[in-house]
């Protein structure tokens, strides 16, 4: 008698017949929220009097928002600095006195507020406006729909790709990776004014929801 040796079983490699490629969609959309930084900027060589000063107005600038409908929950401190204010002359600090800074971040549901926001804040003392930006409450949803369009585009990359190279795809992905999300407004919306200046006709534009994934296929030769 002799030993029968089990039969060796050499695990198959690993196919190498992918299709890797990127897939993009985006979808626009109307804006249906806004928010703007609203702010005051008071200097004194006291630093109590500049403080008083600076909360008077700010006060007035947040009564006046309130009058217009503006949620007060709407209403934020965004920054608020005191720094001590300096002039140089020949090289050497002169101390001038103290400036305080309170930013105020106003959201506004309705976006045909927005330049009359800016305006009824200036009105009131706002010297500094800043950062209008325009936004959604629905993103996330918007975000699906262009991650859906991402995964088509991928899909139909690959199938453009199988077709020339004559091979049959499987067009059920093995790989789907999410790699990138972007919301953005077809122009800038962050913009400065100058201090007195208003603006009633702010246009919002459009939103542009972006989404990118990476996926890969596998395909077999037409006779394979």
């Amino acid at each position: 008698m002799y030993n029968q040796r089990p039969a060796i079983h050499h695990p198959q490699p690993p196919s190498d017949n992918l299709i890797k490629v990127t897939g993009e969609g985006e979808i626009a959309v109307q804006p249906d929220t806004a928010s703007v930084n609203l702010g005051v900027v008071t200097e004194d060589k006291e630093l109590v009097e500049a403080q008083q000063q600076n909360s008077t107005i700010s006060t007035k600038i947040i009564d006046s928002l309130l009058a217009l409908g503006i949620d007060k929950n709407h209403i934020q401190t965004f920054d608020y600095r005191i720094e001590p204010d300096y002039e140089y002359v020949e090289g050497k600090a002169i101390f001038r006195g103290y400036k305080v800074t309170h930013i105020l971040q106003v959201k506004i549901d309705d976006l045909s507020l927005v330049g009359k926001v800016i305006d009824t804040a200036v009105q009131n003392g706002a010297n500094v406006v800043a950062n209008v930006r325009f936004t959604t409450k629905f993103k996330d949803a918007y975000y699906q729909q262009a991650l859906a369009l991402a995964l088509k585009n991928a899909g139909d990359k690959a199938t453009t790709i199988a077709a020339t190279i004559r091979v049959t795809l499987n067009p059920t992905p093995t790989l789907v990776m999410e790699v990138g999300n972007i919301v953005q407004p077809f122009e800038s919306q962050q913009m400065m004014f100058a201090k007195g200046v208003s603006s009633t006709q702010i246009e919002p534009g459009q939103l542009l929801i972006k989404a990118s994934v990476i996926a890969e296929f596998k395909y077999r030769p037409i006779n394979g």
